[in-house]
């Protein structure tokens, strides 16, 4: 029977399939997974920018979420953001980062930072592409 999960049930196929990939691969960092989040505030602390990544395994970083306030954009904080990414997974001996962006989100931004794109989804979402893009450090 298929059913919902819980976050017991979660963690353990999570956990599963990390302990899978390591007897395949020996992990070459510890903690095995790091979470590198950070935003930028401004003077009354209000959230402008933020992203979300995950050095792991093997000294990969993976960029979830990079993320500037439509108002705030063109002011650099993209950028601010990314490049401090990119400077905290080199000190951590970090030499691939990836992610995936949209074509109505920042392709061109990844692109002007050095990212190469190495694959992409079509009609994801409908009439739309996913880019997958990478950069080695």
């Amino acid at each position: 029977m298929i059913e919902k999960s819980k976050r017991a049930e979660y963690e353990l196929v999570d956990e599963g399939i990390v302990a899978y990939n390591l007897s395949k691969v020996p992990f070459t960092q510890e903690p095995s997974f790091v979470h590198i989040n950070r935003v930028i505030k401004g003077p009354d602390g209000e959230v402008l920018a933020g992203i979300h990544s995950v050095l792991y395994c093997w000294k990969c970083l993976h960029i979830d979420v990079l993320w500037v306030k439509e108002e705030c954009r063109k002011e650099g904080y993209g950028s601010a953001l990314l490049v401090g990414i990119e400077t905290i997974a080199k000190v951590n001996g970090c030499n691939l980062i990836h992610l995936d962006t949209f074509d109505f989100q920042a392709k061109d931004f990844y692109l002007k930072h050095g990212y190469e794109i190495f694959g992409i989804l079509d009609d994801c979402p409908s009439e739309h592409k996913r880019y997958y893009l990478k950069k080695n450090l």
